[in-house]
């Protein structure tokens, strides 16, 4: 299934599950630095949870989206940003458009990092900020979902970019990378992505919550899901769960904010 095909059948239910996290929010417009009057970008964003809280706070925005679908539902929760239908390698705007822009949880969508931080850096003016939130390959390896699901976790871990790759990629295309921060799951986490259930397991039991994570939609098979929550509610049950978890800790972060500047 193809990434635009995906997301349209998750961005069914997608807003039942996946909100936008006011901490990560705030992290992200801490980050972007946005100047009034700026006009910015939102690649691929999704039915526009994060691209519609930061508008909000006055910022003009476009959130640019392969799906359909998933535009369809943005469209319907905000008529004050410029919803357009685009990828990370095809941005439907002139050059020098953006004072800045946002990517979270969707690098590892992008077909051709070269070609869309090239795109990217075309449609940023100069000195533009880019943050992207994503999660890399050696942080995943330290989720404690690998223990029951080590099937689904090899081929989400596969698709992730490194960030040796990200940054050859950013700056050929001309990006400088002005810093990073590495981002550990709260308890209160409000956005249900992948690794949401770190610190609340039971989370995974939720069949909704799994519809709306891309790696249990359409890289996990039946069987594994079955197997790996029967393994994980008998670890709760008797106290096994909390040992195993330990097992996992690193001080990797779970995700990672990446910084950029148009140079």
């Amino acid at each position: 299934m193809s990434d635009n095909k995906l997301y349209d059948v998750i961005g069914l239910d997608y807003n039942s599950t996946r909100q936008a996290d006011p901490h990560l929010v705030e992290r992200l417009y801490h980050l972007l630095s946005p100047k009034t009057g700026g006009s910015y970008l939102d690649i691929g964003c999704g039915t526009g949870n994060y691209t519609i809280a930061l508008a909000e706070k006055g910022i003009h925005f476009c959130g640019v989206e392969p799906s359909e679908r998933m535009l369809g539902l943005a469209r319907s929760r905000s008529s004050y940003v410029d919803w357009q239908n685009g990828t990370a390698e095809n941005i439907p705007a002139d050059d020098d458009s953006f004072a800045g822009g946002i990517a979270t949880l969707t690098i590892h969508h992008w077909a051709d990092l070269h070609k869309a931080f090239t795109e990217i850096y075309r449609v940023l003016k100069q000195n533009a900020r880019l943050v992207i939130f994503t999660a890399m390959p050696e942080q995943m390896r330290g989720y404690w979902l690998n223990h029951y699901f080590p099937k689904m976790l090899a081929d989400s871990i596969i698709q992730m970019p490194s960030f040796e790759s990200v940054k050859t990629a950013a700056v050929a295309a001309g990006f400088l990378i002005s810093g990073t921060e590495k981002y550990f799951i709260p308890d209160d986490l409000q956005d249900h992505f992948l690794y949401a259930g770190k610190n609340r397991p039971e989370l995974y039991f939720d069949e909704s919550v799994r519809a709306g994570i891309s790696s249990f939609s359409a890289l996990s098979n039946a069987v594994e899901v079955a197997t790996g929550l029967e393994q994980l509610q008998g670890d709760i049950e008797f106290n096994r769960f909390d040992a195993i978890k330990a097992g996992y800790d690193n001080d990797h972060g779970d995700y990672l904010f990446i910084s950029l500047q148009k140079c």
